[in-house]
This record gives C-alpha cells, structure tokens and sequence, in this order.
C-alpha cells in the first residue's frame, strides 16, 4: 500500500493587515502657542459690521425688510411722544384761557399767572422739539419703506426720492403731496398693478384730511396772531390749543398708517415670536407600537 501524501499547511495573515502601530504618547501642555514675530494672518482691525453698511454691497430683501421694522419702531415711539407732549400743550392753553375768563372778573395771583406761562413755554417748545424728532424719524422710515415696497411689488415708485422733503416744506403743496405719496407707498405695498389708480384705504384718507385740515389750522393761528386786539389774543390762545389738539391726531393717524404699512411689508417679527411646547395631549388615542423586527433582517 502506498504511502499517503503529506501534506503541509501554512498560515499567512490577510492582505492589508500589518503589525499595529504603536499610539505615540501624549505630550504634556506647553502652554498657548508664541510666534517669534507677529502673524501676518487674523481679522482687520475693524468692528464687526453688517454686510449693507460697506460700500458696493446690494441690499437683501431680508436685510431692508428688517430696517422697515426698525425705523418704524423709532418713528412710532416718537409719534406716541408726541402726541402726548401736545395734548399737555392743549391742556395748558387751555388754562391760560380759563384764566383769562377769570381775570375779567377778579384778579389773579403773580404765581398762577406766572406758573401758567412756564406751562405754556415748556410745552410750546416741546411740542416744536418732538415734531422735529418725529418728522425725522418718519422721514427715514419712509425712504426706507419705498424701497421695500418698489422691491415686493416689482416696479419703482411713482415720485423720485428728491420730492417728499419739497413737498413737505412748499405751502399749498404740503397739502396735497404727502397724501398722495402716501396712497402711492400703500399701492405698492399691497402688490397692486403699477398701470392701476392709487385708491387709499380709509385710514389712509383720514390721515389725509386731519393731515390737511391741521395744516390750514396751523396757517390760521399763525396769520390770527397778527392781530393785536384783546379778543384776538384770546381767540388765538383757543386756536393754538385747538391746532396742538389737531397735531396730536395727525400723530396718532401717524402712528396707525406706519404700523399698518410696516406690518403688510413684515408680517412677521422673529424677536416678537413666542416658543411654546406641548405639555400633554387630552383625549388623543395611543400612538401604535413600533414594529417587531425579524432577527435576521437588514437594519
């Protein structure tokens, strides 16, 4: 019988498996790095600024939005400051008035009399102050909001930039012009077609007719202050309370159009939005049961 083949079995590892390498130990910490000179790397030396504010960078749709929130904000404020700054003027014409009356019967005191003036100044020159602010403030909420709007509705406004402030200080023109740049602002916020007739909302045209109507108020008292007789004083001290009251409405009305204005253009604020989570859920039916899974199916 023949002898069986021997046979001799090697082992060799598997392609790609070598001798392990051994980890290198930690090094201690030496501290921050140090450079022998200093880095030519890093940030300019300038405060963090907004992409709009260099030179030759568009404007974002986002970012102009966000300026319309903003300036409408400051002008509202003002508004509402004003408003109250010129009913308190009202208020102490009001009084000197009542004093007046009074004093064709009996005489007053040097300290009412006196107290009534300082109240008639401060307010006077708070009333000048927080309509110059306030004129400001809504100066620059509305170039803004031009631009915003032209940007949603999809074509340039009517009028150039250049004639809001000649239309504001010409007379006769500060009657007319304001109300109807203010109908065109609105036609274009709402998306309307550019070929179309502005048609104000009614907020709109009460905010038109006080802003006209105060205009002729304020142009009343001031040629009535001419006049130098006795009664004409005291018709002129009712005409400068009754225009400070007309100046008040026109800031309210103010105060709704560029809210309203401002809202249709930036429906919603992130500042502004709450966070909220559910806590429990009352009467819904139990979620179903995960799936059983077979032992040997893929993942």
């Amino acid at each position: 019988m023949p002898p069986s083949p021997r046979f001799e079995w090697v082992a060799t590892p598997p392609p790609g498996v070598g001798t392990p390498i051994a980890p290198r130990p930690r090094a201690p910490y030496l501290g921050p790095p140090a450079y022998r000179t200093p880095p030519r790397w890093g940030f300019p030396a300038l405060a963090w600024r907004w992409p709009t504010s260099v030179p030759g960078i568009a404007e974002s749709r986002e970012e102009a939005i966000e300026r319309v929130r903003g300036r409408a904000r400051l002008a509202v404020s003002a508004l509402w400051v004003l408003t109250v700054v010129t009913v308190l003027a009202a208020g102490a014409e009001v009084w000197r008035y009542i004093l007046l009356l009074r004093s064709r019967t009996s005489a007053l005191s040097g300290e009412t009399v006196r107290f009534s003036d300082s109240l008639v100044v401060t307010g006077s020159v708070l009333a000048i102050a927080g309509g110059l602010i306030a004129t400001g403030t809504v100066l620059s909420w509305l170039f803004v909001a031009r631009r915003a709007a032209a940007d949603a509705a999809g074509y340039d406004p009517a009028r150039p930039d250049w004639h809001i402030v000649p239309g504001l200080l010409v007379p006769g023109l500060n009657l007319v012009v304001p109300g109807a740049m203010l109908a065109e602002l609105e036609h274009a916020v709402l998306r309307r077609q550019a070929e179309a007739r502005p048609t104000p909302t009614p907020l709109v045209r009460w905010w038109w007719a006080a802003w006209a109507a105060g205009g002729l108020l304020f142009a009343a008292t001031i040629a009535w202050r001419f006049r130098d007789s006795v009664q004409a004083q005291a018709d002129g001290v009712l005409l400068t309370a009754t225009t400070n009251l007309a100046a008040a409405v026109v800031a309210t009305l103010t105060a709704l159009v560029i809210t309203r204005l401002s809202t249709l253009l930036a429906p919603l604020d992130p500042t502004t939005l709450h966070l909220m989570r559910v806590i429990r859920v009352d009467g819904a039916p139990e979620p179903p049961l995960r799936a059983t899974r077979p032992a040997g199916s893929t993942r």
